[in-house]
């Protein structure tokens, strides 16, 4: 018997996200389109006004016992009602059109999938970069684009592994796709450059092209995070 899945749940993990929470959760709510169950913010103990604030917005708010994005994540989703879990962070804003993508997409049979990307630069290095998010490569795979997944697929995945301290969407998205079908949406989430801040797009690039060929190795989790965190130093 077919199923209909129509709810969706948000969830966000944060730490430290008070200048743009709230911003985010008014405009997830404001294009929900009925179909958004509820929106989750699964925080990491943030010692700011993120958790206040995202109350005040609107969204249903939760500490997470252990910090960390993939263990955030997890716990949110352990609290969502909906059929759907579509991870956003917190610095992020995919198409007013999300809610309405998502459905269509599970309706059409995909149980997983993400946007493209748009930097919020119009420098034409960051366009270049964001021109490769259309293509299914690893190195797009994290999860600045978003990512929605059933939570039937979520749940028979065994979720996010909470031990897991960088490339957590990296892994979930490998593995979702081996079990889901997987759904690239030709519009775009616009993500911030805050990440490039105070160090060249080569730097960042390097970096995560390091923690790639380190992950794909066998590499343990503290070495890559080290690893990472050494080549972004400002």
């Amino acid at each position: 018997m077919f199923t209909v899945i129509n709810k969706i749940s948000i969830i966000i993990p944060t730490y430290n996200e008070a200048e743009n929470i709230a911003a985010l959760i008014i405009f997830l709510k404001n294009n929900s389109n009925n179909s958004v169950a509820e929106i989750i913010v699964s925080d990491g103990g943030s010692n700011d006004d993120t958790v206040s604030l995202s109350k005040a917005a609107g969204a249903i708010t939760f500490t997470s016992p252990q910090k960390g994005r993939a263990a955030q994540m997890n716990y949110g989703s352990s609290k969502a009602t909906g059929d759907i879990l579509y991870f956003v962070h917190a610095d992020t804003f995919p198409p007013a059109s999300f809610a309405t993508d998502i459905i269509e997409a599970v309706k059409n049979n995909f149980d997983c999938g993400r946007y493209q990307t748009k930097f919020n630069s119009k420098k034409w290095i960051y366009k270049f970069n964001a021109f490769f998010t259309r293509f299914d490569w690893f190195i797009c795979y994290g999860g600045d684009q978003t990512f929605f997944i059933t939570k039937k697929l979520f749940t028979e995945l065994g979720g996010f592994k909470n031990e897991m301290m960088i490339m957590e969407e990296y892994d979930l998205t490998a593995r979702a796709k081996q079990q889901g079908h997987y759904k690239i949406f030709n519009k775009t989430t616009l993500i911030s450059i805050r990440k490039y801040e105070g160090r060249t797009w080569w730097q960042v690039q390097m970096a995560n092209r390091k923690a790639i060929q380190l992950f794909k190795s066998g590499a343990s989790q503290q070495q890559i995070a080290d690893q990472y965190k050494l080549m972004l130093k400002k």
